[in-house]
Formats: C-alpha cells, structure tokens, sequence
C-alpha cells in the first residue's frame, strides 16, 4: 500500500485547507555562529529551558490507497502531551473511530498508530535498537527536537555552514551526511532538519515556523510538518501536518499516559529495529 499522510505537531493554530504557512522566508540576514560548539551550546541552552506543555488542535490525514489515483483525506481533532526529554503521547479522533491516530514516546519506547481502514498500521520500537535516524514513518526523536526538547549531541561529527539568512549544522559518519539542522541565525531557532538515508536522499524532514513563547526563554514553534519517504523505489512521502488551536505549559504530566499501548485490531504490525521494519504476525 502507498501512503501519503499530513499532520502537524507541535504549536498552535488551525490549519484549513490551503492555508497552512509555509516555512518562513526570512527578509533580515544577522550573522550567524563562528563555531560548531557556539552552534550546539545555542541549541543546547534552549533545550534547558524546556517544560512540560499541553496542546489541542487539528490535524489533516492525506494518504494514497493503492489502485486510486486521488489522495484519500481524513481531519482528525488532536490533542497533545509533552514532558520533556522523551515523553510524547498525541492522539486524534474523529467521527465514530476513537483514537484514529496515536503518536507516543518514553525513554525506552515509540509507536504510531493509525487506524483508518485503508491504513490500519501499528508500528513501534525501542530506543536502545536504533541508528541515529530512527526508522518509523514519523520518528518521535524528530518531534522532541522540533519542540526543542531533545539535546543535540555534541560528541559526534558536526561541522557547521552559513545559507543566507541559516546556520546549517551538518552531521556525518564518515564521509556521509546523516542529518542537517537549519537554524534562522536572528533567532538562532530551527527552520528545518533533514535526515539522509544511507543512500545520501533526504528520509524524513521537519519544517517549523511561528514559534510562540510558552515559558520565559523556552520557544515552541505553532506550526511543523513532517515529511516521511519511504524507502522503496517510488519513495511516496507520508507528511504529517499538525495545526493547534492552543498551547501552553502544564504540570508534569503522570507517566501511566506514555505507557506504549498494545497492537489489537490493526492489519499492519511491526517492530523497527536499527532503522529496518520487521513485520509482526497477528
């Protein structure tokens, strides 16, 4: 089955057909970095800053079924729970299928669900058993970073260039690059991350605007879409765009609600280990 899916997660607004921000073209240029380490330290102090937060919102599920040429849409209503460093649970319903989408992360695990009939997909795996770029359709990891929770780090091989208006860290073993982050230098906020296949072809992409203080010196962007390509020959995206109507910072919430969930009820069930699907029987 090829699967095309836009959510938005993490910030703010409502998103409507055809009125999604684009990711923002910058009218000032300020000097950027000298350095990887002022780069990283930049990053790493706002992630310093993160707390807890709540939000609500919508989210627009575009996907393609096999043997159609038009795109199936689903709107789902979402909500969202964040404590940071590592704990996400998103959900989303719609008329008459609770639960239509669910994204989740602990320290030790992840997991997306998508219970459309046309998907019907349950994928999960743990931290322990990954490479530096994940492997589900949307990596968790990806969104901790995007809400500026996740430390970067600093002890693997970044170097660091000017495009314009960003700051571009740039992440590689050996002589392949395996991750860009794209920092708009007057804020010094990211504007995109790049995750590169071993293939040198962009695997996942995060873009983020509309940034809105939540707490004194912690920044959340109010708009993100993730881009996934899947891996065969025909590399169909599957993006999740998340609009939300509202945001704010929370107590720490419980952490029985980031308890991985288990896979009943779904056609297609797998486990990812160090980047790779491994279907699951039912």
């Amino acid at each position: 089955m090829r699967a095309k899916v836009t959510i938005f997660i993490v910030g703010s607004a409502l998103i409507l057909a055809g009125c999604a921000p684009q990711m923002r073209t910058p009218k000032k240029i300020c000097p950027g970095k000298d350095s990887v380490a002022e780069a990283l330290a930049a990053l790493q102090s706002q992630a310093q800053e993160a707390v807890s937060l709540k939000a609500s919102g919508q989210c627009r599920l575009e996907f393609y079924v096999e043997g159609k040429k038009k795109p199936q849409k689903e709107n789902v209503d979402i909500r969202l729970r964040v404590n940071p460093p590592a704990d996400i649970y998103l959900w989303g319903d719609k008329p008459l299928v609770s639960k239509a989408i669910v994204l989740g992360s602990n320290e030790q695990e992840f997991w997306l669900a998508i219970r459309p009939k046309e998907i019907s997909f349950y994928g999960w795996g743990k931290w322990s058993e990954q490479g530096s770029n994940g492997g589900l359709i949307i990596n968790p990891r990806t969104l901790l970073e995007a809400f500026g929770m996740s430390e970067v780090d600093a002890e693997q091989d970044w170097s660091l260039s000017n495009e314009g208006a960003f700051d571009v860290l740039i992440r590689r073993d050996g002589n392949a690059v395996t991750k860009k982050i794209y920092i708009y230098s007057c804020q010094y906020q990211v504007s995109k991350i790049e995750l590169f296949d071993s293939k040198g072809q962009v695997a996942a992409r995060a873009e983020l605007d509309s940034y809105e203080e939540i707490s004194e010196g912690f920044y959340v962007p109010a708009w993100i879409e993730v881009t996934t390509f899947s891996q065969d020959e025909a590399r169909d995206p599957l993006t999740i765009t998340l609009t939300l109507k509202s945001i704010e910072s929370s107590k720490k919430w419980p952490g029985v609600i980031f308890k991985r969930p288990p896979p009943r009820g779904f056609k297609n069930v797998g486990v990812v280990v160090n980047g790779k699907w491994i279907e699951q029987p039912q």
